[in-house]
């Protein structure tokens, strides 16, 4: 188990990817801090993690609020310690409609979890993980960062913002022992997001959102949709001393849609 020892935050953990993760860190041997909004979904995931043989704490937060920040990475420290992981992947898609017709208000709760987020609980953990000369922080990023989409514009932007914040948090943390890296998913279909922008999609532009979830899948290379826990193996290696070199990098797992 190459995780052993170590201790992860994986927000966004109660369902889809976020879930996916967190059991593949636990089943490598990581104990795991669950963070979510909803309790009944990171509670699950922890009675999941514990009947497999595993060590999972939930805590019910959400990363939008500073607050909230200090109480998922205190709730790690109590339980475990320290913190060696830190995963930032909760995320909401927000309004699905062209730039102009976004509300401010809209635009920036998408910014605040997204990628506020992400940023506040970085700076909470860099620290100790400097302080320990190791760590690792994952952010999970989206092809929309990269690619032309119509109609996502807050979330496209969050995404991309989050991939400059992985960059400047790797130049800054390599000669410390931390890496920073980003993951890209393509279409996972399985997901509650993805279902609700399928059916967002539909409701706005005409259509059936199982054929807009198909167009999707068809719009990779090997037209299919990636599933959560492919994207789980990735932040398993990512975390890993597998991947000891790699740092400031944004991995694709997207069937090939974008190639940089």
């Amino acid at each position: 188990m190459l995780l052993e020892g170590q201790v992860a935050i994986v927000t966004g953990a109660g369902r889809g990817i976020g879930r996916a993760i967190a059991k593949r860190f636990a089943a490598e041997g990581a104990s795991v801090v669950l963070a979510a909004r909803t309790a009944a979904e990171i509670d699950a995931v922890a009675r999941e993690i514990g009947a497999a043989g595993g060590k999972a704490v939930p805590i019910t937060a959400d990363v939008a609020q500073i607050a909230d920040c200090g109480r998922i990475v205190k709730a790690a420290r109590d339980a475990f310690g320290t913190v060696h992981i830190l995963v930032n992947n909760a995320g909401i898609y927000g309004p699905v409609r062209p730039v102009e017709q976004i509300d401010p208000a809209e635009w920036d709760e998408v910014m605040a979890v997204n990628l506020r987020g992400a940023f506040q609980l970085s700076a909470l953990v860099l620290p100790q993980m400097y302080a320990q000369k190791s760590g690792v922080i994952l952010n999970v990023v989206s092809a929309a960062a990269k690619a032309a989409y119509q109609w996502g514009g807050a979330y496209a932007a969050s995404k991309a913002g989050l991939i400059g914040l992985t960059h400047t948090l790797a130049a800054e943390g390599a000669r410390k022992g931390v890496r920073v890296n980003a993951i890209s998913p393509g279409p996972v279909l399985e997901t509650d997001m993805s279902r609700r922008l399928r059916g967002e999609l539909a409701n706005f532009r005409g259509g059936d959102s199982a054929a807009i979830g198909e167009q999707m899948a068809q719009g990779t290379l090997q037209g299919r949709p990636q599933t959560a826990d492919e994207i789980a193996s990735t932040a398993f290696f990512l975390a890993s001393d597998l991947a000891s070199a790699i740092t400031g990098q944004t991995v694709n797992v997207d069937g090939g849609i974008v190639f940089y």
